[in-house]
């Protein structure tokens, strides 16, 4: 199996953050949205969108309107969600003021560069993968926040969430050294303790914490497993400044090589 490519993820980062701020309802998101589902027939997936109404809020201190964002959901041909499965995820969308690259072009950008290394081979467990719209708060607490997964969620059955063994999801991917490795809530790590694993198992230097503030939350909090990767603090987060220069080439790889390792496993 050839390496994460972790140059060709450095371009999907300078590409999304290029369009400028994506918040969910916008053209912008639009034109990522569907750069990113060209992308992914391209690597032989079947695409399809998922249609999320979101209300009017407030995002990061700026208004933000109703309307319509998408989640894009790419599987291989022939995927039946009712046999055991995992979903790797990112969210594609911004704040309003912030291009984005951090948080989180660096999310999708290792994403797509999974799907893409699977593109002639299987991993061990079927994978859907997800770009979530509206992950970006539009006000103050859990029900403001994650309209995209917690309309994926939503819409499992009862069989398909038994399916489900792990979510993973993909946001702030991009600075540092170490990668977090963060759990919904303190006592479950079963997950988590999972993913750490793999990581020393390829050698890649990780910590662990607990953290609410992505798209595995939804998931956390419906009663599936799920885990962030990501949330390395910087400067320029949620402004006009995060650019491509803030995202570290070495680091996505590192998350790449995680990501695939647990794939794999």
């Amino acid at each position: 199996m050839r390496a994460f490519d972790s140059a060709a993820a450095m371009g999907t980062v300078r590409y999304l953050a290029g369009l400028g701020p994506r918040e969910a309802t916008s053209t912008t998101y639009r034109r990522a949205l569907a750069w990113l589902e060209q992308r992914f027939r391209d690597a032989g997936y079947q695409v399809r969108r998922q249609a999320v109404q979101v209300p009017v809020g407030v995002s990061w201190g700026v208004p933000v309107r109703a309307g319509t964002t998408w989640n894009l959901i790419a599987t291989k041909p022939g995927f039946d969600p009712t046999v055991p499965h995992r979903v790797l995820g990112a969210h594609l969308d911004t704040v309003p003021q912030a291009p984005g690259a951090e948080d989180n072009a660096s999310g999708i950008s290792v994403l797509l560069g999974t799907a893409q290394l699977y593109r002639e081979r299987e991993p061990q467990l079927p994978t859907v993968f997800v770009a979530f719209g509206a992950e970006e708060p539009r006000g103050d607490g859990d029900n403001r926040h994650h309209y995209g997964s917690r309309a994926y969620v939503a819409s499992l059955s009862a069989v398909q969430r038994n399916a489900l063994r792990g979510m993973v999801s993909l946001d702030r991917v991009g600075v540092g050294s170490v990668i977090p490795i963060c759990s919904g809530l303190a006592d479950q790590v079963e997950l988590r303790n999972e993913l750490r694993g793999v990581a020393a198992r390829v050698g890649v230097p990780s910590r662990a914490c607990v953290n609410r503030s992505s798209d595995h939350w939804s998931f956390v909090r419906a009663g599936l497993a799920g885990v962030r990767l990501g949330s390395t603090p910087y400067a320029e987060y949620h402004s006009p400044r995060d650019l491509p220069r803030v995202v570290e080439p070495a680091q996505l790889g590192r998350m790449g090589r995680v990501v695939a390792a647990w794939l794999d496993s």
